[in-house]
């Protein structure tokens, strides 16, 4: 079993960053593919940003390509996401799920972020 725990979100204004982090337990975290997934009100969830085991492999949602970027600490039990040059439409609850089978099948709570313009 995986628990995740996610913080860094905030209010910031347009152009600036935030570094999301997710905090996991279980002994399954380092060999599990991580994703961050975002939802805005009235809006189907999204999948922003995900990163292999390893840390090598990464994909990103159009969106995002150059501004985020997904990280991993497996000593740490953690995965980032940077997130730059933040728009008005990036506002969101964002969150942090881990796929330790075929689908994702353990998420976290959610953190806001809300950039204003």
């Amino acid at each position: 079993q995986v628990q995740l725990v996610e913080s860094g979100g905030g209010l910031v204004q347009a152009g600036g960053s935030l570094r999301l982090s997710c905090a996991a337990s279980g002994r399954t975290f380092s060999s599990s593919v991580m994703g961050w997934f975002r939802q805005a009100p009235g809006k189907e969830r999204e999948r922003v940003a995900a990163i292999g085991w390893s840390g090598r492999n990464t994909n990103y949602a159009d969106s995002v390509k150059g501004r985020f970027t997904i990280s991993r600490d497996n000593a740490k039990n953690t995965v980032y996401l940077q997130m730059n040059s933040l728009k008005p439409e990036d506002t969101a609850v964002y969150y942090c799920a881990a796929k330790t089978g075929t689908q994702y099948d353990y998420w976290g709570q959610g953190t806001q972020v809300t950039v204003s313009s």
